[in-house]
């Protein structure tokens, strides 16, 4: 099993900027991929961004493109997004997933998902 805690969350002002991290805890030898969704209320849980293990190689969703970044320090087995220039239509419960598959965009491809953390943006 793999655990993920994310923290970092919170409010910003529109335009600010915000790192998520995620903390991977367990067999996490297993992980091949690790990603962000979010979801806001009402919502499908949407893709952001995703990175293999090794780091070399990222992919961000087009919305986020320029303004959110994906990293990861794979001796703290932790992950990061960067979020810059936040937007109004950011807000939602952003989630880590872990995957033992190549990175995708889809959710199903993830097999384990941290609790989520709250960010809103006030204007």
């Amino acid at each position: 099993q793999v655990q993920l805690v994310e923290s970092g969350g919170g409010l910003v002002q529109t335009g600010g900027s915000l790192r998520l991290s995620c903390a991977a805890s367990g067999r996490t030898f297993s992980i091949y991929a690790m990603a962000w969704f979010r979801q806001a209320p009402g919502k499908e849980r949407e893709f952001v961004a995703a990175i293999n293990r090794g780091g070399g190689l990222t992919s961000h969703a087009d919305s986020v493109k320029g303004r959110f970044t994906i990293s990861s320090d794979n001796a703290k087995n932790t992950v990061y997004l960067q979020m810059n220039s936040l937007k109004p239509e950011d807000p939602a419960v952003y989630y880590c997933a872990a995957s033992i598959l190549p990175m995708g965009t889809a959710p199903p491809l993830y097999g384990y998902w941290g609790q989520g953390t709250q960010v809103a943006v006030s204007s």
